[in-house]
Order: C-alpha cells, then sequence, then structure tokens
C-alpha cells in the first residue's frame, strides 16, 4: 500500500456528505451506569461522495481513480471544503536544540481543547513565523522546511538554536483517506446517467 498524492475533482469534494468519526466504547452496567473509553485519540474524517456525482464526467473521474487506487489498496488526499485551514498559532518553542515542530489544528470549546494533528499540509501555503518573524521556506539555516508525508516543521540551525522563541504557523491541509470498500456497484439507468449509492472513504491513521 502507499500514498498516492491524487486528488479527485474538487466538485467530488464539495459535493461529498462527511464529517469527523471518533470511536468510543460504551459499557453499560444492570443499574444503567456508563463507563466509556476512548478506543482511538483521533478522529476519523468519514465520507460518502456519492451525493458529489452531478454528471457523466464526474462519474468517468471517480471511476478511474478508484481503479487507480485499487479500491481499499492505497490512500489519496482529501479536502474537507467545510474545514481545511488553520488560523496562525503556536506549534512549539525553540530550546536551543529542537528543530522539528509538528503542525496540527486547535479547537476550543468551553474552555477544553482539541488538537487534530495535520499530516497533508498544503505546502504552498504553510507560513511559519519564529518570533513574530515570517520565516521563509528553503533549506538555509536561517530558513524551514515542511514535508507534505508528515506535516513535519523543521527549522534551520540557526533558528533551532535560539531559545525561547515562539513558533507560529498557519496553512491549508488535506486528509489522507482511502476507500472504505473495494466494490463499484455501479447503477446504469442510461447511457449519460449512471448512480453509485455509497462510496465511502475514511481517514487513514498516520
Amino acid at each position: 500500500m502507499a500514498f498516492h498524492d491524487d486528488r479527485l475533482p474538487p466538485v467530488v469534494e464539495q459535493g461529498a456528505t462527511m464529517g469527523p468519526r471518533f470511536n468510543t466504547g460504551v459499557l453499560t452496567t444492570a443499574s444503567g451506569a456508563e463507563y466509556r473509553i476512548q478506543n482511538h485519540a483521533q478522529e476519523r474524517l468519514g465520507a460518502n461522495l456519492a451525493s458529489g456525482l452531478r454528471n457523466r464526467a464526474d462519474m468517468d473521474a471517480l471511476r478511474a481513480h478508484f481503479r487507480a487506487r485499487r479500491g481499499r489498496l492505497h490512500s489519496f488526499p482529501f479536502k474537507d471544503w467545510s474545514d481545511f485551514a488553520t488560523a496562525r498559532q503556536q506549534i512549539g518553542t525553540t530550546n536551543g536544540s529542537a528543530a522539528a515542530f509538528p503542525l496540527f489544528k486547535r479547537y476550543i470549546s468551553g474552555g477544553y481543547i482539541y488538537d487534530r494533528l495535520i499530516t497533508k499540509p498544503v505546502v504552498a501555503t504553510v507560513l511559519v513565523y519564529v518570533a513574530d518573524v515570517l520565516i521563509g521556506r528553503g533549506g538555509g539555516a536561517s530558513q524551514y522546511q515542511v514535508s507534505r508525508t508528515t506535516g513535519i516543521v523543521t527549522l534551520g540551525a540557526t533558528l533551532a538554536a535560539t531559545t525561547g522563541a515562539t513558533v507560529e504557523a498557519r496553512c491549508e491541509f488535506d486528509v489522507p483517506v482511502r476507500y472504505d470498500l473495494d466494490d463499484m456497484d455501479v447503477e446504469l439507468r442510461t447511457y449519460q446517467s449512471h448512480r453509485w449509492a455509497n462510496i465511502s472513504v475514511i481517514e487513514v491513521p498516520e
């Protein structure tokens, strides 16, 4: 299995039905009391692409994409058009030696915090600030690099050698997903009208 950096057509992504999926184990005792266990530390985005198909061209593009992924075998990037960017936020502080800082998106509700890891940033949109100064991307000692594969921001040697400097970032991001089925059950209504009722994809933990 591999990650294929090949996105679906935006119209298919935009029309999909999607949202976060958590996994919680619930044990109910005879008295009615509940015990809840968080099985997964992070959410998994889930989506049904069927609602994004509008015409024969969309179906043809999806058919080719599905075959190239071999069904569930290979993962690919998916853009959740309802939630695909972070605001500028702190991702770490320099300590004189640490150079690598993972990207994440922070959600705050009622004083509670949830940090969502980002492993597939859109590299061209990543902006990094050290001590409130916008840093250039590149391989220089006073620049940074970012991995499309892991979402790790790596500071150059000069920046990493500083102590107590706030590291901030903002970016757009994709989500690594795979098809959650190996079968393509398409209903042929007319030559120009095809229907595939359930086209589920699920985020791949990384």
